[in-house]
């Protein structure tokens, strides 16, 4: 036996005896304390691998991993909570409850200061498991009181969607900036009065267009803006799911403007939108509905649209509330084909690439860091704020949104081929409605 072992203190029945109501834990504690102070255990971490160092305000560790594997991405540098841009959650519905704030566990430069909501029980609930002062919870006719709370500079318009100008107006007019859940408003009329009044008031308007912030969808538009895989011929986008309960607001055409398609359908119209940077030039359509259903007595269960492109691209487009959940997205190109799957969902996206090697196909598919796409969001309106920078998704993207779905309603109404093209006074060139492109985050 060694002397090191010779001096380690053993758990003899006399040591449990007098621990006492320590027991055996307090004893082992004990030990362990002791054994540590005399230095006998071996030396802490030292290499910069294992411990890094402060770069700036980032802590960053040199890649440990060998060639065969891909470096693992860097530590999350989030703001001094003090620091962040306080939001307000206006409308506590499931959105707000499943999504959207515990989002903000994993934001970096966002935190929520403040609460609004019909309903005061629930809000004080939700006010107590987030750490928000009671006092920071509102009715929806406080807003004078929203106003006067310093810690809010943003607010993010959670209600139904024929509740979002009224709300929007009410928030520029408050002198804060705004995040607007997607679709914009039941009506173009009502998009084009809330980018004004945010104007007016000088305050960012964004729409809250996750997927474009999403690291899968992101990657699609990259490799198809780049060319790898030829030209984009054609486009095919799915998102549908199954409803129920006839007196939910969704299937009210007051308060949702719609049925699948403002829903549901936005996310393939948005995403071909915002994947090849075009906007159509017509549009053709259809809607079907189960007769007899309460459930769609109102909107409509399921529309097919088509959108054409200046550049020749077919985007065929299909939403329904009425098949199990699949959301799809596919891109064909010359030389191969990417296929996103749950291209629109909250999480779970996996893209599959197929291109020719030679005489083979080769599929590929691309390994990302899944991200939460609400932090994402929330983090990019927070930049926004901080930086005095316009949204990539400002309130012209819903708001071209909003008139081709008008379209689509009008082609499906008809029959006819609608033509549609760029949104009035906005850039020439790709992505005319949207801000700045996204920086790469490292």
């Amino acid at each position: 036996m060694s002397d090191d072992l010779r001096k380690t203190p053993r758990l003899s029945r006399r040591i449990l005896l007098a621990a006492g109501s320590a027991g055996l834990t307090g004893a082992a504690l004990s030990l362990a304390t002791r054994a540590a102070a005399q230095g006998s255990g071996p030396p802490g971490p030292s290499v910069p691998a294992d411990t890094g160092a402060v770069q700036g305000e980032r802590i960053v560790f040199p890649n440990w991993r060998d060639a065969g594997d891909a470096p693992p991405p860097p530590p999350p540098a989030p703001m001094p909570p003090g620091e962040r841009v306080g939001f307000a959650i206006v409308g506590l519905g499931r959105l707000s409850l499943e999504e959207i704030l515990p989002a903000f566990g994993e934001a970096k430069k966002a935190r929520p200061v403040a609460l609004m909501s019909g309903s005061p029980e629930k809000a004080k609930l939700t006010a107590r498991q987030y750490g928000i002062p009671e006092d920071a919870v509102y009715a929806y006719d406080q807003w004078d009181r929203l106003k006067a709370n310093p810690a809010v500079k943003a607010v993010y318009i959670v209600t139904p969607n024929g509740l979002h100008r009224d709300h929007v107006l009410a928030a520029a007019g408050a002198g804060k900036h705004v995040l607007c859940e997607k679709p914009m408003a039941n009506t173009s009329g009502e998009a084009r009065a809330m980018i004004d009044a945010c104007r007016q008031a000088n305050v960012k308007l964004m729409i809250a267009y996750r997927c474009q912030y999403e690291p899968f969808n992101r990657e699609v538009v990259r490799l198809v803006r780049s060319g790898e895989f030829g030209r984009v011929k054609m486009i095919k986008a799915f998102n549908g799911q199954t409803t129920g309960l006839p007196e939910q607001w969704r299937l009210r055409r007051a308060l949702a403007g719609g049925g699948a398609l403002p829903d549901i359908g936005l996310y393939c119209l948005n995403g071909v939108r915002a994947l090849i940077g075009e906007e159509p030039v017509s549009v053709q359509a259809q809607i079907a509905s189960p007769e007899n259903d309460p459930r769609f007595k109102e909107v409509e269960e399921s529309v097919a649209f088509t959108l054409r492109f200046p550049s020749g691209v077919i985007a065929q487009c299909g939403t329904s509330y009425g098949v199990h959940e699949s959301r799809e997205l596919r891109v064909h190109t010359a030389n191969g084909s990417l296929q996103l799957h749950n291209a629109f969902a909250y999480r779970g996206q996996r893209l599959v690439i197929a291109h020719r090697e030679g005489a083979h196909v080769q599929r590929d598919e691309p390994v990302l860091t899944p991200k939460n796409q609400f932090a994402l969001e929330l983090d990019h309106m927070a930049e926004c704020i901080l930086k005095d920078r316009a949204p990539r998704t400002p309130g012209a993207e819903g708001l071209q949104d909003m008139i081709l779905m008008e379209a689509i309603y009008e082609a499906a109404r008809t029959g006819a081929t609608v033509k549609v093209g760029p949104l009035a006074g906005t850039k020439e060139g790709l992505d005319a409605t949207r801000g700045p492109a996204l920086e790469e985050k490292k």
